[in-house]
């Protein structure tokens, strides 16, 4: 019965969400109230349980990467990389999607893509209102562009990190494992936003012209600043790619990054924070305690739990399953309390198989499925709930529906050509 209720409770704060009748930080403070309320959560265990409460790790990457974000911005760098971007672009719509497309997706499997989402963001905002165009079909792309670039590596999307710890895979095997098919799908989704977004390519020679006038040198208001920022974000980036070694959580780095920025910036903290996503992080928030009633009270896992007697010892249906049930669950849960919860029934699933390849097969599916339904709906990712953020803060809202008309074409393009790589390169 309590199953039944947390179900019912995350279905329809889910349809709240989608339709966007009320704003969605009210509709998961109240869902998250009422299934603490109803006992469904497991009480105050919510706040210090990573699989059934509020993962902390992702709230203080996420706080922190935002603050080194706000500190950076006072050096005027974003202008500077928006005139930058416009002018090698030649203003050309497509052109400048797929650069920062590009830029994105090589960002993104060495900082995880959140961080990514969060400093490629702003600058587009920028560049796009320098051009007098849209900015929100470019952070869409951008945000799938993330998602499907972080899936290259170990560190690129957090799902990857709690594989990789459950299954024992190294940085090295998602390089070899993943990192090929990450590339050959980026380019067919190159291909397919010509396609997607032909409607908002719409060049203005009159705006194009203004911006190649510029001289993006002196968008940089604090040379000194900006120099002393560069150093803390390097240290940050290295101490994410080495986190495995320094065994140091990627949320830590963020924030000591975040302390040590402030303090060399001598700015004032009071307006750095002001530019701090807080209602992303209250969202994310309740978010995590939705989802966590959902483990605590077992539907997720009678879900994964009948998954697997659907398989039995069928691998490559296991794998299909794997790669488009993840797809499909991800792309209404978070896909971090999500990957967190079905990881030991994977595993469970690994232990049956009949040699080690079939094995980690399963897992490469599961990673594939996990990362690329990301991109389904608007909440399906924490790159999406950041763009979506940083756009209606930036005056360019984007509703869960024109986020997620795309995201499920990209979803079940890149879902299908990663099934077709793990049949032809595991099971053939």
């Amino acid at each position: 019965m309590s199953a039944i209720a947390a179900l019912v409770i995350f279905v329809v704060a889910f349809v709240f969400i989608a339709t966007e009748k009320v704003n969605k930080v009210k509709v998961v403070l109240i869902a998250a109230g009422a299934m603490l309320v109803l006992g469904l959560a497991p009480g105050a265990e919510v706040y210090f349980s990573e699989h059934e409460g509020i993962d902390w790790r992702v709230i203080f990457l996420l706080l922190g990467m935002m603050i080194i974000v706000g500190v950076i911005k006072q050096t005027g760098v974003f202008d500077y990389l928006a005139i930058w971007a416009a002018k090698r672009s030649g203003g050309r719509p497509y052109r400048l999607m797929v650069m920062l497309m590009a830029i994105t997706a090589v960002a993104s499997p060495f900082l995880d893509n959140v961080t990514t989402i969060m400093l490629v963001a702003p600058v587009t905002v920028v560049v796009c209102n320098r051009l007098h165009i849209s900015a929100r079909p470019y952070l869409i792309a951008e945000v799938l562009a993330s998602n499907i670039g972080g899936a290259a590596t170990l560190i690129g999307d957090p799902p990857n990190v709690i594989i990789g710890s459950r299954a024992g895979l190294s940085f090295g095997d998602f390089l070899v494992h993943m990192a090929p098919i990450v590339a050959a799908i980026f380019a067919a989704f190159v291909l397919l936003t010509r396609v997607l977004f032909a409607r908002s390519f719409r060049y203005h020679p009159e705006h194009v012209a203004a911006v190649m006038a510029l001289q993006e040198r002196r968008a940089i208001t604090d040379v000194r600043l900006l120099v002393r920022c560069l150093v803390v974000l390097g240290l940050v980036v290295v101490g994410f790619g080495l986190h495995s070694v320094l065994h140091v959580d990627p949320s830590v780095v963020a924030m000591v990054g975040a302390g040590v920025m402030l303090l060399v910036a001598r700015l004032d903290v009071s307006e750095v924070l002001e530019e701090v996503e807080w209602p992303t992080l209250v969202f994310f928030m309740g978010l995590f305690v939705m989802v966590g009633a959902l483990v605590h009270t077992g539907v997720i896992g009678s879900i994964g739990e009948w998954a697997v007697d659907v398989v039995g010892d069928n691998f490559i249906v296991a794998a299909t399953s794997l790669v488009f049930g993840s797809a499909i669950l991800g792309a209404f849960f978070d896909n971090i309390p999500y990957v967190a919860t079905m990881a030991p029934i994977v595993e469970g699933l690994v232990a049956e198989a009949p040699d080690p390849q079939t094995g980690q097969a399963l897992w490469w599916a599961f990673a594939l499925g996990a990362d690329f339904g990301g991109n389904g709906t608007a909440v399906a990712a924490s790159a999406n709930v950041v763009a979506l953020g940083i756009a209606a803060r930036t005056g360019h809202p984007i509703s869960f529906w024109q986020f997620t008309k795309y995201g499920i074409v990209v979803t079940l393009l890149t879902c299908v050509l990663a099934w077709l790589y793990v049949w032809l390169r595991y099971f053939v």
